[in-house]
């Protein structure tokens, strides 16, 4: 198995981390491990090479130079390579420039949007059609077009049972 840093030389050196379900695994050559500081565990940062060199890199950069501080807790970007993770909810905004091509990079964009529950999901769906629906057949008949509202009043039809809530079942 090569390196995952230099991607030539042979890996002697095994890292994983996991996170609740996620299993992050790290194979390091002898050379990157010690120029990681592997066997220092003050100067080693796993954070550095989950997220790869070159976005921790970008990350420092982002500063202009100088070790920025946040000012309600004082966590700097040394303290965010070694944990992975930001002080308080001022980091955000003091780490703002390095952050956004950092999350770029680790996830889709920076934007969180969450999960929703594919039933939820369908339901809104579902919920929104209806709405649109609703609209375009009141301009149908506004506008006195009865072909038309016909077939848009069949498709509210057909979407109708999909809106009501489950109804419950008697005790017996």
């Amino acid at each position: 198995m090569l390196c995952c840093v230099c991607k030539q030389k042979e890996a002697t050196v095994h890292l994983t981390q996991i996170e609740g379900e996620k299993v992050h695994k790290v194979d390091l050559c002898e050379d990157c491990a010690k120029q990681k500081g592997v066997n220092d565990p003050t100067g080693f940062a796993l954070a550095d090479l989950l997220l790869g060199i070159g976005a921790a890199q970008d990350f420092e950069q982002a500063g202009g130079g100088k070790e920025l501080r946040c000012p309600r807790c004082g966590f700097t970007q040394a303290d965010f390579k070694k944990s992975g993770r930001l002080g308080c909810p001022q980091c955000y905004p003091t780490f703002a420039e390095g952050l956004a091509g950092l999350l770029k990079s680790m996830h889709k964009g920076t934007q969180h949007v969450g999960k929703v529950p594919a039933a939820l999901q369908q339901s809104r769906d579902a919920s929104e059609r209806m709405k649109a629906l609703q609209k375009k057949l009141a301009k149908a008949i506004e506008e006195e077009n009865f072909e038309q509202a016909a077939v848009l009043r069949d498709e509210i039809k057909q979407l109708t049972p999909r809106l009501a809530p489950p109804r419950p079942v008697p005790a017996t």
